[in-house]
């Protein structure tokens, strides 16, 4: 059994980790951490778990000395310095915050005003888009979950940008997000009366994924990929769908873009490549760890139009950690995640 302790647990992201968790046959969740309700029991905060789990909020130093596998679901800036107790303990570590996403500490830098505390940490971080990375996750100690926009847009251009099948252009992604994506602390926005019965763009040209995407795109194309990202909040709890908008190199047909997408993903579980015609809905992925793609062709302008969903708290955040962590232990990867969407 993998001893796991999940630390800031009284989060969405927390929450969600330990949800999919128990039903994880090679588990136990050995701790759990929340500097805001230590000491209490997880029902005050989500009865939902009352009489099915009832661990009580313990500190962090305790998650690290009880658990072989520490989840970090934290704010920016917070979880290098548990990174690095594991790192001299050698125990795993997975963040689910921003901290190991960046290869680059100027990135990190210019877009969350943060230095690395441990820039020695650094070198043994991977990114950990499962389907992507799966062999370098497999050896790796420290991973830095995939932000939940990034994982929709990645994995829905993945196979395109691999074959070079696009021009060399700026790629248009237009996001939309359930709420659940900013967190519990409540903003102006996610206020009930301005976010019920709207529909937004935010953080237009300056959202905190943007590098991000740039970097793992640019990494899938071998070459720089620039892109223009403007996020949107929907008026629903949980779910993210990008449409993408990619100009085609003349030789290429929208049939072999898709026969390739086929191909790509024809052994990825969680990655559903729709049939044609059909376009992906965020309402089928919800509470499930797929991601569906839905691919569409502009013959006007030949552009290839991308739709690729998911749940933002399950493949955008708990879901994929949990399949990073049974890439590194070498478990099936679909342990703890076998759950389908409901169809209504």
């Amino acid at each position: 059994m993998v001893k796991v302790g999940i630390i800031g647990a009284s989060g969405y992201a927390g929450a969600e980790l330990y949800r999919l968790l128990l039903n994880h046959p090679h588990v136990e969740i050995v701790a759990i951490s929340s500097q805001s309700y230590e000491g209490k029991m997880i029902s005050h905060l989500y009865p939902s778990f009352y009489g099915v789990f009832d661990m009580i909020f313990t500190n962090d130093q305790e998650v690290i000395e009880k658990a072989d596998m520490i989840f970090a679901s934290l704010p920016h800036g917070l979880s290098e310095k548990y990174a690095k107790q594991c790192d001299e303990q050698g125990k795993k570590f997975i963040d689910l915050g921003a901290d190991f996403r960046l290869d680059q500490e100027k990135d990190y830098q210019q877009w969350y005003q943060h230095d690395y505390q441990y820039p020695q940490l650094h070198e043994k971080q991977v990114y950990g888009l499962s389907e992507v990375n799966r062999e370098q996750i497999k050896q790796a100690s420290i991973i830095g979950n995939p932000g939940c926009y990034p994982t929709s847009i990645t994995l829905g251009l993945y196979p395109l940008l691999k074959n070079h099948m696009h021009k060399d252009e700026k790629i248009i992604i237009d996001s939309k997000s359930g709420t659940t994506g900013a967190g519990k602390s409540l903003t102006e926005d996610t206020h009930f009366p301005k976010c019920n019965e709207s529909f937004h763009p935010y953080k237009i040209a300056s959202h905190r994924h943007t590098p991000e995407i740039e970097q793992e795109l640019s990494k899938m194309a071998h070459q720089a990929v620039h892109v223009m990202f403007t996020p949107h909040l929907l008026p629903v709890n949980r779910g993210i769908i990008s449409t993408i908008y990619v100009p085609l190199k003349d030789n290429v047909d929208f049939d072999d873009v898709y026969d390739i997408y086929q191909k790509t993903y024809q052994d990825e579980y969680f990655v559903r490549v729709l049939p044609k015609g059909q376009v992906a809905d965020l309402k089928f992925v919800q509470y499930s760890n797929f991601c569906d793609i839905s691919l569409h062709y502009d013959e006007r302008y030949h552009q290839l139009i991308v739709v690729s969903t998911i749940d933002n708290m399950v493949k955008g955040a708990a879901g994929q950690a949990i399949q990073n962590m049974n890439l590194m232990y070498d478990l099936d990867e679909k342990e703890g995640l076998m759950m389908i969407p409901a169809s209504f």
